[in-house]
């Protein structure tokens, strides 16, 4: 509000191990072992959004939202396959992005904190052209009633030019021809 920045964490995350452990136990068939990784994995990535959320998340100083970024593509296909994208954002308020959509979500928040921040102005414009409108309005009534004094003045002024002159010539002139002054 007042020229100030309000940043918008983002933190990377490499639960790399816990991830191939998890592809190991896939490519292996073992349904036990796979049940074990899976919940590991996300239990790790919950852990992880927790921490971001409790160490970043800074309103009014930093968004009221994070971005956990998960720098493989499979690991991030993982998450949202398994439906974490939703719980990470009601719980932690943290939303995902992996390396094919990180630069779309940036570009999605910078348009949205642009629109809104035009937005902002517009809503100041017209505050600002309400108030002008109203002064506009006074400064008229005002301008109008000094036009009608002008008027007034004007023809008093003609009043004084016209008649008042030729009453006092008329009375020189009297003058004039009393003393046996010629003109």
């Amino acid at each position: 509000d007042e020229g100030g920045f309000i940043y918008l964490p983002i933190d990377s995350k490499f639960p790399g191990d816990t991830y191939l452990a998890l592809r190991d136990a896939v490519e292996s068939g073992d349904k036990a072992q796979i049940e074990v990784c899976e919940k590991a994995l996300l239990g790790t990535i919950r852990n992880e959004a927790k921490d971001i959320h409790d160490k970043y998340i800074d309103p009014p100083h930093t968004t009221d939202f994070a971005v956990m970024f998960l720098p493989f593509e499979g690991l991030y296909s993982e998450v949202v396959n398994r439906g974490m994208v939703e719980e990470l954002q009601h719980k932690y308020k943290v939303s995902i992005a992996g390396p094919s959509t990180m630069a779309a979500l940036l570009n999605a928040l910078q348009m949205g904190f642009r629109t809104l921040a035009v937005q902002k102005r517009s809503a100041e414009v017209w505050d600002v052209l309400r108030s002008v409108k109203k002064e506009f309005d006074s400064f008229a009534d005002v301008l109008e009633k000094t036009q009608t004094r002008l008027d007034q003045a004007n023809k008093e002024l003609d009043n004084l030019v016209g008649v008042r002159t030729r009453q006092m010539q008329k009375q020189l002139a009297k003058v004039g021809t009393d003393e046996g002054i010629e003109n």
